[in-house]
């Protein structure tokens, strides 16, 4: 830390094995000692894009990370049948959850984010685009759906090819403050970005106007800088977003249900059959909505399993592999059609 080569830096982009990084100095291609490697025993332990790291510059463009500096915030997600957890960003003041207009609009999804951005201590925010694409009725619609469900979530109305929607995103954008951009692939996230740059840095292909399905065009996730002095970060779509220990964020953002668990009978109350279940009578009085319960009990049942030891883990899926193999035999011996 005294030496006076270690200057502080801040991850921009990340690639295999290697980093961009970026301070008053100037731009460096960054590697992590080899040191670095050995000690680290998880994904968490390397560099992510938002990082505050102390390097040593070297000539000719090059650095050496000699260390990760405190993260503010961070956030993850957990792929599906995959141990571990990968880091999206850190440093994040606010996560736009983006969503276009067209057929991959859904809700749950909006709250499947959401709880990774709290967790991560991260407010969450939502973004729908490609308003262009339908009549003002409809969108009408869909706002009243999205502010119905997340009455305390900010909403941004926006389209690349209209600069005037592009008006509001601007003003939600503060100096000095960091943005991530998190959404599917063809949602828009990167059109958007080159919108706010005035340049079309990010690379983006068409999307068919008959599918509405965009092609995987961002491949790492890079950091941009704004003239207004906001930052964002770009991010591959995600066709999978997986709960990796996120049990908290759930609890915080389902704070209404997560209330109503307190007056349970049952300390572990699963809010599922549970006689004198606080929250399954609050659904049946209609006082919570039916499929933001489903929801909240399928993310926290994802959310449970990602977290069982690998131990735990394998010995579920060696039960559930016995009890299909049992089925199979039921079924033979009872005659069943599809054997």
């Amino acid at each position: 830390m005294e030496n006076e080569n270690k200057k502080i830096a801040r991850v921009t982009t990340e690639y295999k094995g290697a980093y961009k990084v970026k301070n008053e100095n100037g731009e460096f291609l960054a590697r992590v000692t080899g040191k670095h490697m050995f000690n680290a025993s998880a994904r968490e332990d390397f560099p992510a894009v938002g990082d505050f790291v102390l390097i040593d510059e070297l000539p000719e463009g090059q650095a050496v990370i000699r260390e990760i500096l405190p993260r503010k915030t961070i956030i993850k997600r957990k792929f599906i049948g995959k141990s571990g957890a990968q880091i999206i960003a850190t440093n994040i003041d606010v996560a736009f959850i983006v969503e276009s207009v067209g057929r991959d609009f859904n809700l749950n999804r909006f709250e499947r984010y959401f709880a990774i951005a709290r967790d991560g201590g991260i407010k969450p925010a939502i973004i729908i685009n490609k308003i262009d694409l339908i009549a003002d009725d409809e969108l009408k619609d869909k706002l009243d759906l999205v502010r119905n469900r997340f009455p305390n979530i900010d909403i941004i109305k926006t389209s690349a090819v209209k600069n005037e929607a592009l008006d509001e995103l601007k003003k939600y954008l503060e100096k000095d403050k960091t943005y991530c951009f998190l959404g599917s692939s063809g949602v828009g996230k990167s059109s958007l970005i080159n919108s706010l740059l005035g340049k079309d840095l990010i690379k983006t292909e068409e999307i068919s106007s008959y599918s509405e399905r965009g092609k995987h065009i961002t491949t790492s996730r890079q950091m941009y800088f704004l003239g207004n002095g906001g930052i964002v970060i770009d991010n591959p779509g995600m066709r999978e977003v997986g709960m990796a220990d996120v049990a908290e964020g759930i609890d915080s953002f389902f704070n209404e249900i997560s209330e109503l668990s307190k007056n349970c009978k049952y300390n572990n109350c699963t809010h599922v059959h549970e006689k004198n279940c606080a929250v399954l009578k609050a659904l049946e009085d209609g006082k919570i909505d039916r499929e933001q319960y489903q929801n909240y009990i399928n993310l926290k049942k994802e959310s449970e399993y990602y977290e069982m030891s690998e131990v735990e883990k394998r010995q579920e899926d060696k039960d559930f592999g016995k009890f299909l193999k049992k089925s199979k035999e039921l079924f033979k011996e009872y005659g069943h059609k599809d054997y």
